[in-house]
């Protein structure tokens, strides 16, 4: 005799999986006037070079997560030494990247961006912004 067993309708079942992969709710973030407020700051381990075309090239360390250090090791990959990359910053990063100090605002650098290349704040506002949160990915600056 067959034991009753319960089978979930296929809209169920395929609604318990994608409740796996769905996104899990981050902690709120800042809003876009804390984000504005905050103050950029370079991280001190990297090193900038002057080019002969005006441009700076970043020279940063890439720190390399423990388990891909593990799965290096046990596949008999290189870990010797520091790794490091190199970004070259065109005419727009490098006036961004010199206008990040320590003492002016993502709003101030936005605004004297804006001035320097005569463009509408809000414009200004998408580029520079979006530079900032690159560089924060790479871990190349903060914000204070």
């Amino acid at each position: 005799m067959a034991k009753n067993r319960l089978i979930p309708s296929s809209a169920t079942a395929l609604s318990a999986i994608m409740n796996v992969f769905k996104k899990k709710n981050k902690s709120p973030g800042i809003t876009r006037t804390e984000a504005l407020e905050c103050k950029p700051v370079k991280n001190n381990m990297i090193k900038e070079t002057r080019l002969e075309t005006g441009e700076v090239l970043l020279t940063y360390p890439v720190v390399m997560r423990p388990w891909i250090k593990n799965l290096m090791r046990r596949l008999g990959g290189s870990i010797a030494g520091p790794k490091t990359k190199k970004l070259q910053l065109d005419e727009l990063g490098t006036a961004v990247w010199e206008l990040i100090d320590g003492n002016q605002s993502v709003q101030q650098v936005i605004q004297r961006f804006a001035q320097k290349y005569q463009l509408p704040f809000r414009e200004a506002a998408v580029a520079v912004t979006q530079f900032l949160r690159d560089l924060g990915k790479r871990g190349l600056i903060g914000l204070q």
